[in-house]
């Protein structure tokens, strides 16, 4: 009776390392979610955006007909920032107000009657979006304009 009590029953060595490499492999799935999400966020951002850009067509830029000779009202065209500009003749022009050199965010200029992008320098004409001076390497980005029944229309050119 004596060597039944000491008789030690092993654990199964198998279930012991079922859960080891289970432990294992969960804390290996955790950390390939950890590191791969942002990458995975990295590279789908640029089809997510232009997606999101190319969504937008055409939209009423709402306050636009009450905007004042003179001075420019920003508003969203789709996901990135544009400007509506009313001109002292009377005419509208709208652009991308991202700036072509390292997308910082441009604004007019009503005194000087020119875009400028405050991070670099770059200067736009506000009637083209024509790049002026500056390191901005292309033109912003025009719009089509319509007016109608007090409505302000900008479409994708």
């Amino acid at each position: 009776m004596p060597d039944e009590v000491n008789r030690h029953v092993p654990e199964d060595p198998e279930r012991r390392d079922v859960l080891k490499f289970a432990a294992v492999g969960a804390l290996g799935a955790v950390y390939a979610g950890l590191v791969g999400y942002p990458v995975y966020r990295y590279l789908a951002s640029p089809v997510e955006k232009a997606a999101s850009e190319t969504a937008v067509n055409e939209m009423v830029v709402e306050g636009g007909a009450a905007l004042p000779k003179n001075s420019a009202l920003m508003f969203k065209f789709g996901a990135k920032p544009a400007m509506l500009i009313h001109h002292e003749d009377g005419t509208y022009t709208a652009l991308s107000a991202v700036c072509t050199h390292l997308g910082c965010t441009a604004s007019y200029e009503p005194d000087e009657k020119r875009i400028f992008c405050a991070c670099h320098g770059g200067v736009y004409d506000p009637h083209s979006g024509a790049n002026v001076s500056g390191p901005p390497p292309k033109p912003l980005t025009a719009f089509k304009v319509q007016v109608t029944d007090g409505k302000v229309v900008v479409q994708r050119s």
